[in-house]
């Protein structure tokens, strides 16, 4: 969008629309398939959380101009949770008319709402690409807001993904750790103040971030941090854990050379395994690596130089 659109005349604020929706409504833009790389994670890693409860209530937030991503949400996630139901929120009235044929209640239905999730309180929050308009600052309250809402024992998966879905990174946020208390604050236990006094760079546990990439068009892992959660974009700078570690993952991949001649998909793996190797804490199974994923700790504390060699 041109500098002279409303989203850049005036600063995002989390404030309360005519109906109590949270928000701004964002710039719309969808593919068909532009989450495919975090809906196969969700799946792949949060199944058993979502079997756990009857009914699960997934949200997707911010589902923009088209409802296919929510769509294929619903379709992904009916295959391997058949009771299922998902919620597509909108706080454009227009883009929440719209969707209404794509509907099919009680499984999967749109309606208006924002970071305050339209009161549901569901297991899983999908927020992709809604939160990268809003200035860094913006993030611990939209977080706090959603986290405030969602099921006890429930995930938010917040992040960014290019317009085709060949790139992007999300945090997983367990909100089973967060507390709500009166007037709207959320508290983690043990700590002093309102949860946005915490922002997503020192969020006390509970938190993951996943790096994942259409591998065959990956020059290094360092492409990604285009598509970094708004929250760590202006980080990726020396002396920020988000900059050590790609930059620490592009040294792996570059050693990781020799792989190349056995495909992408076998150097990702051996470069992941480096990383392990080399203390980050890399999360799951080649399983997962081979898919073109990495999911690490955050913050990633890197524990000392490991002994361990990496495998073939």
């Amino acid at each position: 969008m041109s500098g002279t659109s409303p989203v850049h005349r005036r600063e995002p604020r989390l404030a309360a629309g005519r109906a109590r929706a949270l928000g701004l409504a964002t710039r719309g833009t969808t593919n068909p398939n532009r989450l495919r790389r975090v809906d196969r994670w969700i799946i792949g890693t949060q199944a058993a959380r979502l079997r756990g409860v009857p009914a699960p209530l997934v949200v997707d937030l911010g589902f923009g101009s088209s409802p296919i991503t929510t769509v294929e949400l619903y379709e992904r996630l009916a295959r391997v949770v058949p009771d299922v139901r998902v919620v597509g929120l909108e706080i454009d009235r227009d883009r929440v008319e719209a969707a209404a044929s794509a509907a099919h209640p009680p499984r999967l239905a749109f309606t208006h709402g924002g970071f305050e999730l339209a009161g549901l309180r569901p297991v899983l929050v999908r927020a992709l690409n809604v939160l990268r308009q809003y200035e860094a600052a913006a993030v611990g309250p939209a977080w706090a807001s959603m986290l405030e809402r969602i099921a006890p024992g429930g995930l938010l998966v917040e992040g960014t993904c290019d317009e085709i879905g060949r790139r992007a990174c999300w945090f997983a946020i367990d909100g089973s750790r967060a507390a709500s208390t009166e007037a709207g604050t959320v508290v983690r236990p043990g700590t002093p103040g309102p949860l946005w006094e915490f922002s997503p760079q020192s969020w006390p546990g509970g938190t993951t971030l996943t790096l994942a990439a259409h591998l065959p068009s990956l020059s290094r892992p360092s492409e990604i941090a285009q598509r970094l959660p708004k929250s760590l974009i202006a980080r990726n700078v020396p002396g920020e854990d988000v900059h050590a570690l790609l930059t620490s993952f592009d040294d792996a991949w570059m050693r990781m050379a020799p792989r190349a001649v056995f495909g992408p998909r076998q150097r990702w793996v051996a470069a992941v395994e480096a990383m392990r190797a080399d203390g980050w804490p890399v999360r799951g199974t080649v399983r997962r690596w081979r898919l073109g994923e990495v999911t690490v700790a955050w913050p990633p504390t890197r524990a000392g130089a490991a002994t361990a060699t990496v495998s073939g």
